[in-house]
């Protein structure tokens, strides 16, 4: 075991009690309504934290990245969903090397991108990505069953249901609109899996994904499957939405206080190559706690380069070069991928060490 003051720094540090309960507290809440759990591997891209998920119940992940399905598929976890458009010819090859390895599920929104596939040879089994509100990847509702029908009749390709990713309900400050916003994320995508079985498809799986959307989406009638990701470590970004309070945040970065030269203003020694840039809100690349987690009053880290971070604020007078801080980041996920591996931290000690994998 390690004293924290003895790390190099800075380090990328997961609290394994609070990441424990955040892994069973999400695999209760899900069984309870009857729906299954397939995680998001991107937030860890850590194989230690991916077990304790299967050992909760999930029946599976959800991947983004290739290197994630490979790890998995050499793992021997069995129930993957590659939830990123498969374009171009070095996606398209993988993808059918990875079916035909078995237990992969795609994720498609229009027979353009699907057609590749379909001389393929294999079986691919997909879901049909739908647009909740979002913008991004997924077909409108109104033309699921008509985009539906011009993938099936693609050689190989074998509906098994549809799936969205209510990210949009990060735009609600609110908690009770963010909530309605989920419900009704669920309830269209419900909607969407019933015309699709009127027009003759079997649908057995009607999948949402996120974390702001974990205590709605999943909840709405029809839903069978939910696919949240960043609740393993939750972030800064999790607590303004109100998914979760700041004692449930397992990750954060250890940092130290590096110069004062400039009245207000502190230096660390954990920039953005530390941190992720992405999530940035509220002017703050984090938040800024003492060595026990304790927020600092008074302490924005409103700013970074490569390697150094910028505090200002009232409460800097009160740092001295040396002192040890937490940074909670805004967004676990961007994080994680600026990492090859995190420690593992208990009653204020590091204990292990655990590798970050499939990283880009």
């Amino acid at each position: 075991m390690t004293p924290l003051a003895e790390l190099a720094t800075p380090a990328l540090l997961v609290d394994r009690t609070t990441l424990e309960r955040n892994v069973a507290d999400m695999a209760s809440s899900l069984r309870g309504a009857g729906v299954t759990l397939r995680p998001h591997f991107k937030t860890s891209k850590c194989l230690e934290v991916a077990r304790r998920q299967l050992d909760h119940g999930a029946i599976g992940f959800t991947c983004s990245t290739p290197a994630e399905v490979r790890l998995l598929q050499d793992e021997g976890v069995g129930d993957l969903l590659w939830a990123h458009q498969p374009v171009g010819p070095a996606k398209v090859a993988f993808a059918v090397e990875a079916l035909r390895r078995g237990g992969l599920t795609l994720g498609l929104d229009s027979a353009e991108v699907a057609a590749p596939l379909a001389s393929s040879g294999v079986t691919v089994p997909f879901l049909l990505e739908v647009d909740t509100g979002l913008g991004r990847t997924g077909v409108d509702p109104d033309r699921a069953v008509e985009t539906a029908t011009r993938i099936a009749g693609l050689p190989g390709l074998e509906l098994r249901g549809v799936m969205t990713h209510e990210g949009h309900l990060g735009k609600h400050r609110d908690r009770t609109a963010l909530e309605e916003a989920g419900r009704r994320a669920g309830l269209l995508l419900a909607s969407v899996a019933s015309d699709l079985r009127a027009a003759g498809f079997d649908c057995p799986i009607v999948s949402v994904g996120s974390t702001p959307g974990a205590t709605s989406a999943p909840f709405a009638e029809g839903v069978t499957e939910a696919r949240p990701g960043t609740y393993v470590y939750y972030d800064a970004g999790q607590v303004r939405l109100g998914s979760a309070t700041l004692d449930r945040c397992a990750q954060t970065v250890l940092t130290r206080v590096v110069s004062m030269q400039r009245p207000g203003t502190v230096i660390i020694d954990a920039g953005v190559k530390a941190m992720s840039s992405d999530g940035l809100a509220g002017g703050a690349l984090g938040t800024v706690c003492d060595v026990s987690g304790r927020p600092l009053e008074g302490v924005v880290f409103g700013d970074g380069n490569e390697e150094h971070g910028y505090l200002t604020g009232d409460g800097t007078a009160r740092l001295r070069p040396g002192d040890l801080l937490r940074i909670v980041p805004n967004h676990a996920c961007g994080t994680t991928n600026m990492w090859s591996g995190l420690h593992v931290v208990e009653d204020g000690r590091a204990v292990d060490h655990w590798p970050i994998r499939a990283r880009h």
